[in-house]
């Protein structure tokens, strides 16, 4: 283990370096079910708090360089619409979205969400408490370990992320909302249940939790299967996250289109894999 990691991760309540030890298994057993159940568990303040001071100057230090989008979107995370399909059709749903994030290409050589993102240690503990063995980080070169930013009025609608496991690190919360609402397992391979997705979309909220992140929590997630958004931006501070995320195929990265329309440009490694999803899911 590098030194490093416990000065980012509490490694005396979380010692993820050993997962072995039986105060591990309890908290990897705890995801798991939290996991089957909700498709999303948390662990209160993982990250140490001079650690998260280091990723909040980290992205304030470039918040310059942030994407930020206004371009509305559907829950796949098009922008483009389909004509060919129902007027009420999911995928021609499009919602305001004000959102941005720092790519991951941008991130410095040291930086510490970087180094914590290629631990073998991080990778090996997700990977136990999704259930899942081997995943992989992921290899889209933007959006791999990438800082979301939320501004004042910021809103991010209901979606569905690209990659399986998704991880959220609240590094600063806004002053009142930004809460993250999801839909478990509304959707499964092969199956996209579009007249469930289209209920939610109408404001019918049976599925619907929510989830209130403090700085330093770390969240488990399985986005590719929920439908999920982050309510408006109050007030005048602005939400800080950052979102590693693993996958099951090592080779796949985001759609060209994806690309775009969320990380503001499209690199050739997007139009080189730019391949069909072997779970038969929309992007």
């Amino acid at each position: 283990m590098h030194d490093r990691l416990k000065t980012i991760v509490d490694l005396e309540k979380y010692p993820i370096q050993d997962l072995n030890s039986s105060k591990i298994k309890e908290i990897i057993n705890k995801c798991k079910s939290d996991l089957d159940q909700f498709s999303c568990s948390t662990i209160p303040n993982f990250i140490l708090p001079k650690s998260l001071k280091i990723m909040s100057t980290e992205l304030e230090k470039q918040v310059d360089e942030v994407y930020m989008s206004k371009e509305s979107i559907n829950p796949y995370l098009h922008s483009k619409d389909e004509p060919s399909l129902e007027k009420d059709h999911p995928k021609r749903v499009f919602s305001k979205r004000y959102n941005g994030y720092l790519n991951s290409d941008l991130f410095d050589k040291d930086s510490e969400m970087k180094f914590l993102y290629e631990q073998e240690e991080l990778l090996k503990f997700v990977s136990a408490c999704v259930g899942v063995s081997p995943i992989y980080r992921w290899a889209d070169p933007l959006a791999c370990h990438a800082y979301n930013v939320m501004k004042p009025d910021g809103i991010l609608p209901w979606h569905f992320d690209s990659c399986e496991f998704t991880l959220s690190i609240m590094i600063q919360k806004p002053e009142k909302g930004g809460i993250f609402e999801y839909c478990p397992y509304i959707r499964e391979a092969g199956n996209e249940n579009f007249e469930e997705v289209k209920k939610v979309l109408d404001g019918d909220r049976k599925r619907v939790r929510q989830l209130e992140l403090e700085p330093g929590d770390l969240q488990i997630f399985k986005g590719r299967f929920t439908l999920h958004r982050v309510t408006k931006i109050e007030g005048n501070r602005s939400r800080y996250l950052c979102i590693p995320a693993y996958v099951l195929d090592p080779w796949r990265v985001n759609t060209p289109e994806h690309s775009r329309t969320i990380y503001g440009k499209v690199l050739p490694i997007h139009i080189e894999r730019n391949k069909e999803r072997a779970d038969g899911l929309a992007d």
